[in-house]
């Protein structure tokens, strides 16, 4: 179920008011008629070059085939057929807060009526199923090339686990045809929230200049050539080689799976775990999965297994709402970000070692997929684990990969492969394994039995969290230790790009130093949170970013291009400027492309209006007004870009416009008291100002800049505030 904010990618947009944008999370779904040609092979639109199909693999690789052919990849989106379709359409019912959707059938094809854009009941065909287990959901076109994810879903467990009934994906809340979250509206939309992973070669084709998709594929569903690149190639090496011709050295495929090559591990008795035969050389494989199994926003079309994932993706760090301070899994993140901050990960493993790529099932049941490294002798008894046998307590998953539900009904490893800490659970209030199913006691008695059975308890590879919380409260003696978590190469890459993320929050010495050194880091997520610092620090001293222009990872080149955006170009050089040139463009493209969202059109009209193209601006930020009203970062940003200009009364206009519309927006309401006080509007502004703390009480920077301004203005306005 998704947030109704979730952190910006693109963009560290700094005029009054930051455009959020969305990181991918691919699980809600949606698509159209085959009429319409949305989302569909045209045979007048000849496929991608390059794309044959899963059908062509299986002549050679039937076992592979096989495997593939049942698994939730292979299913991840089909055609509704009697098979396909799980969810009852016997003319079923469910009522949601008064809302009833019917689901039947028409004619052969599958109906459901229900509220649509305008609130009123209609009826609409499934175009797709999506998913598979433990639910299953339908995708319903609404018009314009948009596919929606029905948030009527079904839940496909057995009736024994509770399944085989219509469940709603938010049951506890009111959602009705105006709210974000409506499966009409755009946070439901599967041409940007989830067709990318549910699709081979997915091509968004969003036309910004009629508001439509023209959205295709090679392939509807995760085929054999996303994961191993587009096959033609691939075809006639072998077609060549069947023939007698000399086998060329390339397989013609563009990815090659070479971590886990020539390596084992071995176990080592004394200790109980294994080591790997030899070093992790690439993460081809990590990055492949990571393509739809990490939380992330994606900027570009054409990703083709074995290129560089963030050449086409910005990955999510370990930041709130995402993540626990510890790094537990909080919101949907989509295992990759908890695997990069394990100690497996650092030790080598890849996720091959523990599933079967084809299938997509584990390599052994239950602890046995563990004991391929870790001495079932020592870890699976109960002197480790302390559990009876066979019980669910006596699971390495249970204590090491705590679930989280996502979805109402889908339970959800965390891959982060952490030592159980319920002592964190008392100083930081995070949870742990052990009282997630000891509901019933406290962590306190936790960390007295562990303590028990490991007297002197290890505090395992993850010891980021007392920082993390430290600076998520926003203490300014939080930036020694994020700098010290930078600066420890031992440790993932992902925490130290998180400590960079949190150090350029909280600004200060540490944050530059600690920059100055990410910025020279081998991993792209360290660089990128590196150049993420230097918004915090004047444009003439963002310097040390210049020479990311030319970083061989296409996220990190617009990330500096983004946060060098307030220096002139005289002030760069003829060599620079022409760098800068080039990586702006990339900036610009990866923002358009996701030009259907609000969120996007503001970052680009931020953009613009720092480097002084007002007018473009101004177009960018009314396009996304346009595209929601209700997107109130476009209308402060607006306001900011005539205030920039002069234009006072068009900054009052604009601000009085959006909050028409939210009135009960504080950033707007808070924009036009500053407004007023610029008029000398005294006691306007003044009740602007109170009206801003009042809705948002809790922000400490409104309630400051209202008392200082109660103070300066009193006079005129002093006895009514």
């Amino acid at each position: 179920m998704k947030p109704r904010y979730l952190p910006l990618v693109l963009g560290v947009a700094a005029l009054g008011v930051i455009a959020f944008v969305m990181w991918r999370a691919g699980v809600l779904s949606g698509a159209a008629p085959a009429s319409q040609q949305v989302g569909v092979e045209n045979p007048a639109q000849p496929r991608p070059v390059g794309y044959v199909g899963s059908r062509a693999c299986a002549n050679c690789h039937e076992k592979e085939s096989v495997a593939w052919r049942d698994s939730q990849h292979a299913l991840a989106m089909q055609a509704p057929t009697e098979q396909s379709v799980l969810g009852d359409f016997n003319d079923a019912s469910f009522e949601h807060y008064g809302v009833t959707s019917t689901f039947f059938r028409r004619d052969g094809r599958f109906i459901v009526r229900t509220d649509g854009p305008d609130g009123k009941l209609a009826d609409f065909e499934v175009q797709h199923t999506f998913g598979v287990y433990p639910l299953q959901q339908y995708l319903l076109d609404i018009g314009g090339g948009r596919l929606q994810a029905l948030s009527v879903a079904w839940d496909s467990r057995p009736r024994a686990d509770g399944g085989q009934r219509w469940f709603h994906l938010y049951p506890d809340q009111r959602i009705d045809h105006a709210d974000e979250l409506h499966w009409t509206k755009r946070q439901q939309n599967w041409n940007y929230m989830c067709a990318d992973c549910h699709a081979t070669d997915l091509q968004k084709n969003y036309d910004a200049a009629t508001n439509t998709f023209a959205t295709r594929w090679a392939e509807p569903t995760v085929g054999c050539e996303a994961c191993h690149g587009p096959g033609s190639m691939h075809i006639a090496w072998a077609e060549a080689a069947a023939n007698g011709a000399t086998a060329a050295q390339s397989n013609g495929l563009t990815v090659h799976f070479s971590e886990r090559r020539a390596a084992g591990w071995k176990i080592n008795p004394a200790t109980g775990n294994a080591t790997r035969s030899r070093a992790r050389d690439a993460d081809t494989e990590i990055d492949v999965c990571a393509q739809c199994h990490s939380r992330r926003g994606q900027f570009s079309n054409g990703y083709h297994a074995g290129e560089k994932l963030e050449d086409h993706y910005i990955p999510a760090l370990i930041t709130p709402g995402l993540y626990y301070p510890d790094g537990q899994q909080r919101d949907e993140v989509y295992n990759w970000g908890s695997f990069l901050s394990s100690r497996m990960y650092s030790k080598g493993v890849t996720c091959g070692d523990c599933h079967e790529p084809h299938g997509g099932k584990l390599r052994a049941d239950g602890n046995a997929v563990c004991a391929q490294c870790h001495l079932a002798s020592k870890f699976d008894t109960a002197a480790h684990h302390f559990h009876e046998a066979g019980t669910p307590g006596a699971q390495c998953s249970a204590c090491h990969m705590p679930t989280t539900t996502y979805m109402v009904v889908d339970p959800r490893h965390d891959h982060s492969f952490r030592i159980p800490r319920p002592d964190l659970s008392e100083t930081l209030g995070v949870p742990n394994a052990c009282n997630k199913c000891h509901e019933d006691r406290t962590p306190a008695w936790s960390v007295a039995e562990l303590k028990k059975r490991y007297p002197h308890p290890k505090t395992g590879f993850q010891d980021f969290a007392t920082a993390f919380a430290s600076a998520d409260r926003g203490e300014p003696d939080a930036t020694i230790a994020l700098a010290q978590l930078v600066s420890n190469q031992d440790g993932s890459a992902i925490a130290r790009a998180s400590a960079l993320e949190r150090l350029g929050q909280l600004g200060g010495d540490n944050a530059t130093l600690s920059a100055e050194a990410g910025l020279r880091d081998r991993s792209p997520l360290v660089r990128h949170a590196a150049v993420g610092v230097y918004d915090i620090v004047p444009p003439e001293q963002r310097g040390p970013i210049v020479p990311l222009l030319r970083d061989p990872v296409r996220d990190v080149r617009i990330r500096a291009a983004r946060t060098l955006a307030p220096v002139p170009a005289a002030a760069l050089g003829p060599t620079e400027a022409e760098a800068y040139s080039k990586a702006a463009a990339e900036y610009v493209a990866a923002e358009r492309f996701n030009a259907d969202r609000p969120e996007n059109r503001t970052n680009l009209g931020t953009y613009y209006a720092e480097r002084g193209q007002f007018a473009d601006a101004e177009t960018e930020l009314r396009a996304a007004i346009a595209l929601d009203p209700m997107f109130v970062p476009a209308w402060a940003n607006l306001a900011d870009v005539m205030r920039m200009q002069g234009r006072e009364a068009d900054t009052e206009s604009a601000l009085r416009e959006g909050i028409a519309i939210s009135p009960r927006d504080a950033t707007l309401h808070h924009a036009l008291g500053l407004s007023l006080v610029r008029q000398k509007k005294n006691d306007e502004a003044l009740t602007e100002l109170k009206r801003a703390t009042e809705l948002a009480p809790g922000n400490a920077r409104f309630a400051y800049v209202y008392g200082v301004a109660k103070a300066e203005l009193a006079g005129s306005a002093a006895g009514k505030h």
